[in-house]
């Protein structure tokens, strides 16, 4: 088996852990060699979602106002340009608190499918309910399909996790999700009609293992020097993984479609044991 570590955080687990470090400490404001220029020139290649406050940073990474998009910003986004970290799998860590689900809340994932999807929602249905199976063989973790609120399915319906809903952004996204510490009216995964469309080598299967993959707290393996380069991350896998299904698929290095590799299997349960 794999080892799996985290750098910059130890947890008190041994049987799977390899290494621990100490996580770098972000300070209070603005971090050093960060500006509000270099900010607004950030937030101007953000996609501002209509009659909302939500930003999506490429591909899909969602923010829910101009304050959660600042702290990712100044936290994660690397300042001094654009490169490789030699990492793979992680989750976010800010200040050494991992992004993640509680150990009975990441089993009663429940969601909703729009009926808005008209036709397509078949479609969607099947290609999230294999996509949540592809995670849930290996970890700890249930998505629940509430069929029953599918003809309510909103931001602030109750009885769900999240939302499953479509967009048409017009291409600025294929699809994008949220992360566990989101609120409810920002827990909403979308669709853009476009994913509907030829995106091979991508298929809406894999862009929804992807965005599950954030759902449960992954960020983005960088495995391209066209990736942004990131701070304040827990690694979970020891070597760069270009066949992760958290690759950044914006950056053009995917040669097939996003399918969980045997390191990812390995990382989420890890965080998530069976």
């Amino acid at each position: 088996m794999r080892s799996v570590r985290f750098v910059g955080l130890c947890l008190g687990v041994s049987v799977l852990l390899s290494a621990c470090g100490s996580v770098e400490q972000e300070p209070a404001g603005a971090p050093a060699g960060t500006s509000d220029a270099a900010f607004e020139e950030f937030k101007s290649r953000a996609y501002r979602e209509p009659d909302s406050n939500v930003y999506v940073v490429p591909p899909d990474l969602a923010f829910d106002g101009d304050t959660a998009l600042r702290a990712y910003h100044d936290r994660y986004v690397r300042r001094d340009g654009l490169g490789t970290r030699e990492d793979a799998l992680a989750v976010g860590c800010p200040n050494g608190v991992l992004v993640m689900w509680g150990a009975t809340a990441v089993r009663d994932l429940r969601y909703c499918v729009s009926r808005s999807f008209g036709t397509r929602q078949a479609d969607v249905i099947a290609a999230m309910s294999s996509a949540a199976k592809a995670w849930e063989a290996v970890a700890g973790v249930n998505f629940i399909h509430e069929s029953s609120l599918d003809g309510a399915c909103i931001a602030s319906q109750e009885g769900v996790v999240f939302d499953i809903r479509p967009v048409n952004t017009g291409g600025q996204y294929l699809a994008r999700a949220f992360f566990p510490n989101a609120a409810r009216s920002a827990r909403s995964l979308l669709i853009d009609n476009t994913a509907f469309g030829n995106i091979a080598p991508l298929t809406l299967r894999g862009l929804l293992r992807h965005e599950l993959g954030h759902v449960l707290g992954f960020v983005h393996e960088p495995g391209s020097v066209l990736c942004p380069r990131t701070t304040g991350t827990c690694m979970l896998t020891e070597t760069p993984d270009p066949n992760s299904v958290m690759v950044n698929y914006s950056c053009g290095v995917t040669a097939g479609d996003l399918v969980l590799s045997a390191q990812d299997e390995t990382a989420v349960g890890f965080l998530y044991p069976l």
